[in-house]
């Protein structure tokens, strides 16, 4: 995989992490970089100096897109929320095949569709808790225990697949407290956000990583089931008018694109 391809990914990973109604782990199985990334963080040291050299344009895109992204997708979510949704529907739609064909790498069995069904069920479910209204939290009614939370919260949506921590943290009411910290770059509170995405992950990681060694049809397919849930739960729903025929071609072009685009993916596989 070359730099810009590594970065560009990363970046829409990021992007993910912070969006609303989406899961960058969930784009991070779309883009064939999910078992990698969990199994690179799983077994730090094993051919780390390749996993290094294979991730570091990934992590810069990632923190690039979370910096870049923070304030233009709370712009865009705030003021074309449904166009927004579409578009990230037809993308995710597209690789979906692509995310098929690496669950069934290892052959495929009937049973793997009873962990599907119930994470899809699930996802789909759990979705409708974003409708809850809660109240917003003032960055002066927070101690640093609380931030860590957030922190581990982020960590917790970023690796699990079809999980948005933005939806976890508007339940709480800290979503926008998050946001403004990263796109206002507040040090101290981006570093307790880090700690508390750190454990998380390492924590989470690990584990994941160790159903894929134990399990991975079981795995994937529990993976696929969260996406495909949360492509569901991010649809706005559709109407017969010109607005939402309008968003329905764009969803189409999107998934176009792609769709092309998951087809070069094993060319950048590792």
């Amino acid at each position: 995989m070359n730099f810009l391809s590594g970065f560009l990914k990363g970046m829409a990973i990021g992007a993910g992490a912070i969006a609303p109604g989406v899961s960058g782990g969930a784009l991070a199985v779309i883009f064939g970089l999910y078992d990698k990334i969990t199994n690179f963080i799983a077994h730090f040291t094993k051919d780390f100096k390749k996993n290094l050299i294979f991730f570091i344009p990934i992590g810069i895109g990632a923190a690039a897109g979370v910096l870049i992204f923070s304030r233009i997708i709370e712009f865009l979510f705030q003021n074309y929320e449904t166009e927004v949704r579409y578009a990230f529907v037809g993308l995710m739609l597209g690789t979906l095949p692509a995310v098929v064909k690496e669950a069934n790498k290892k052959g495929y069995r009937r049973k793997y569709l009873i962990p599907f069904i119930i994470s899809l069920v699930l996802t789909v479910a759990v979705s409708y808790l974003e409708s809850s209204s809660v109240n917003m939290i003032n960055e002066a009614d927070i101690s640093p225990v609380h931030v860590i939370i957030y922190g581990i919260i982020i960590g917790f949506g970023t690796i699990i697949p079809g999980v948005s921590a933005s939806i976890i943290l508007m339940y709480f009411g800290a979503y926008e407290l998050v946001i403004s910290a990263i796109s206002n770059i507040k040090i101290v509170l981006i570093i307790y956000l880090g700690i508390g995405f750190v454990l998380s992950v390492l924590l989470f990681a690990k584990l994941i990583s160790l159903l894929f060694e134990k399990a991975y049809g079981f795995t994937y397919y529990a993976i696929l089931g969260l996406v495909l849930g949360s492509i569901i739960a991010i649809f706005p729903g559709f109407e017969f008018s010109l607005y939402h025929v309008m968003n329905l071609m764009m969803l189409l072009m999107c998934f176009i694109l792609s769709y092309s685009l998951s087809r070069f993916a094993v060319a950048d596989k590792m």
